[in-house]
């Protein structure tokens, strides 16, 4: 059960690939979630560079409390990603949601980051 729900993300992720490509202008947010934690970078795909990332292991959230669970965890990733990246004057990215099904704690950290500024 485990490998064919990998497998399956794996081919929407590589469906999706093809046309979500960050750049300059408007980098792509790329999302990861693990069963315990989750993990969102802003990638300019032209260079190759990761401008900004956040997690729940990042320094920031790892001092504070993280909340009641992993969605509330999420939420406060986005918020972070968000406020970063508008130090870095990013407004606007392509949100690559990584083969994800855009719901739960994908949802969350999307919702959290439009909230704070970030355009997508």
């Amino acid at each position: 059960m485990r490998k064919e729900k990998v497998i399956a993300r794996l081919r929407r992720k590589k469906r999706m690939s093809s046309k979500c490509r960050g750049n300059a202008e408007r980098p792509r947010l790329n999302v990861f979630k693990s069963s315990r934690h989750i993990y969102a970078q802003v990638i300019d795909d032209s260079r190759g560079q990761t401008l900004v990332a956040a997690s729940t292991q990042s320094a920031e959230l790892k001092g504070q409390d993280r909340g009641k669970g992993k969605l509330e965890a999420a939420r406060k990733v986005g918020a972070l990603l968000a406020e970063k990246a508008l130090a870095r004057q990013i407004q606007k990215v392509v949100f690559d949601r990584n083969g994800f099904l855009y719901h739960g704690r994908i949802k969350a950290l999307a919702e959290a980051a439009r909230e704070k500024g970030l355009d997508f």
